[in-house]
């Protein structure tokens, strides 16, 4: 990880834990904000994406699906912006399919690392318990709203601490001679 990327996921953490905060605090209404938060994050990482395969992956092998994947993600931000009218039964389905999604992936990816040795499955294998869990108590609970909240606060400040952590952990480096 270099050092640019260490700053950035410690701002993203901070403001994950700050917006997490600011939604403990003052949970009435939070479903409305719980979906601009997803579209604003979905719109972002779908236009980093984009710019990414615009300066760099366009002449890599297999950059198209970097161009596939931006234009979804931008999509799916302009798609839940326009949802955050509706009522909270879209909130609850993006929590219950981002959060089972995520941590399917999580699991997936640890159980990968396991297979070849690397000493940091453990962490992504509890992340992805956690969002998995994070999915059941949303669905469990999904007629309290401030409940709703609470949980979707849990899992970002679970999220953003595993991100400040991966920042301050050591990281292997293989030299070839």
């Amino acid at each position: 990880m270099s050092k640019f990327q260490r700053v950035q996921n410690i701002v993203i953490g901070l403001s994950m834990l700050i917006s997490a905060a600011i939604l403990i605090l003052l949970p009435e209404g939070g479903c409305l904000y719980i979906m601009l938060f997803l579209a604003a994050s979905l719109i972002l990482r779908g236009i980093s994406e984009l710019i990414y395969y615009f300066t760099m992956a366009r002449y890599m092998v297999g950059g198209k699906l970097i161009l596939f994947i931006g234009a979804v993600f931008f999509d799916f931000g302009i798609f839940t912006l326009s949802l955050s009218d509706e009522s909270k039964l879209f909130v609850l389905a993006y929590l219950l399919g981002f959060h089972a999604f995520a941590g399917l992936v999580n699991v997936l990816r640890a159980l990968e690392a396991k297979r070849y040795k690397s000493s940091s499955w453990r962490i992504n294998m509890a992340q992805g318990v956690a969002s998995i869990l994070t999915a059941l108590i949303c669905m469990i609970f999904y007629r309290n709203e401030t409940l709703l909240v609470y949980c979707y606060c849990a899992g970002m400040i679970y999220s953003a601490s595993l991100r400040i952590y991966s920042v301050f952990r050591r990281t292997a480096v293989v030299y070839i001679q």
